[in-house]
């Protein structure tokens, strides 16, 4: 029996998480999301990948036109599953999904099929227990058209240990099946619910059970007889002293009341129940394994299915969009270096050019230099000047006489 995570839906999740408002709104907008973004919603690892990735930067801008989703919310629906999967959710959440008209199904001579369900794991996992009938009997709900009221239901449900069913059950959920209890009968379907007291069904529940076959009960404590006289002022008045017939049936005998053809309770029967044809002890384990190979059902239930869903995809996109900013920042890196080795090339080849220079200096250019006229000086003194006079006049004769 497995049922895909999309098929069960927000609102019977939201129920079984025991979720608030806000939470249970936000769940349905996750499962919103997945279905606009084409992530099949299969397991509850698929759920749990679509919640962390709406979390990271990428989801948000993605979720922000939906309206967002606060950390807050995501870490209590996350908290939620983890314990909700400890129970053993992971094993009912997956594919193939049951198709719950093979319940409707028939013998080729028109016999009708007799299908039991075996839960063994989950006697003392009453949330998973409770998830899986509340599925069950939405899923139906939803498929079965309206019929009315027929003379004989098209399929009857027998739950037995139905006290496993309620305990602990939450408001939604008690709301939930005495709803689907009261409504699915016009869908052709009845439903009996198997229990040791009419204690063990609450009263919301109970008020909805028209048929009644009670077996002994006994009262060896006070609590045993408050339960006796509760049972007995829930049955139509008898002839019968109920208090005491209910605690003398023998084995194979019950008080029996059922509706009549004009929807009112028939008068209470004490009736001897014909025994069944058949072992009263638990079913060997290689007879159920004889009977489960055997069964035409199990080419197409019986091996599980884990084809790519909202997980796979997630990781793929994520994964790319890693790839992609290591190949950004890598580039940018590979730019970085680029621009640091040119930089130093640049200053290498300026150190080359001034290293050069320093070795090789340029030719100095040719200047005329003005020489310093040293006859110009010696002629230009007043002592040359006297003594060439005296020079001149004694060769020409011109000194003058004194």
């Amino acid at each position: 029996m497995r049922a895909t995570l999309s098929g069960f839906g927000p609102l019977l999740l939201s129920k079984v998480l025991q979720l608030n408002d806000t939470q249970e709104s936000s769940l349905g907008l996750v499962f919103h999301y997945a279905e606009q973004a084409g992530l099949p919603l299969l397991d509850l690892a698929d759920l749990r990948a679509v919640l962390v990735f709406l979390t990271s930067d990428e989801g948000k801008a993605e979720l922000r036109e939906m309206g967002g989703l606060s950390n807050q919310t995501v870490g209590v629906i996350l908290r939620e599953l983890i314990a909700f999967a400890a129970q053993g959710a992971e094993a009912f959440f997956g594919e193939p999904e049951i198709d719950t008209s093979v319940f409707l199904r028939t013998a080729d001579d028109g016999a009708g099929v007799i299908s039991l369900l075996e839960l063994p794991r989950v006697a003392d996992k009453p949330a998973l227990f409770s998830t899986f009938l509340m599925w069950l009997l939405a899923d139906l709900y939803n498929d079965l058209p309206e019929v009315g009221d027929l003379d004989k239901p098209k399929l009857v449900f027998f739950f037995d240990e139905a006290h496993l069913l309620f305990t602990g059950a939450s408001k939604d959920f008690l709301q939930s099946i005495t709803q689907t209890v009261r409504l699915i009968r016009s869908k052709g379907v009845g439903i009996f619910f198997v229990t040791q007291t009419p204690k063990d069904v609450p009263g919301d529940v109970l008020a909805q059970l028209g048929s009644r076959v009670q077996h002994a009960l006994r009262a060896f404590t006070p609590d045993d007889a408050k339960v006796l006289r509760a049972t007995v002022s829930t049955y139509p008045n008898s002839a019968y002293d109920l208090g005491e017939v209910l605690q003398g049936l023998g084995t194979g005998e019950a008080v029996v009341t059922v509706m009549n053809e004009k929807g009112a309770p028939s008068p209470v029967a004490w009736t001897r129940v014909r025994a069944p044809r058949g072992s009263m002890g638990p079913t060997p384990d290689a007879q159920i394994d004889a009977a489960v190979a055997a069964s035409p059902l199990l080419a197409e239930y019986g091996t599980p299915i884990d084809r790519e869903s909202a997980r796979e995809l997630l990781t793929a996109k994520m994964n790319a969009a890693a790839a992609a900013a290591s190949a950004a920042e890598a580039a940018e890196e590979f730019e970085k270096q680029q621009a640091e080795f040119r930089a130093q090339a640049e200053k290498q080849a300026r150190a080359e050019a001034a290293k050069e220079a320093r070795r090789s200096p340029a030719p100095r250019s040719r200047r005329t230099t003005p020489q310093p006229d040293i006859l110009s000086d010696v002629l230009g003194s007043k002592t040359t000047q006297t003594i060439l006079r005296g020079v001149i006049e004694g060769v020409f004769g011109t000194r003058r006489r004194r």
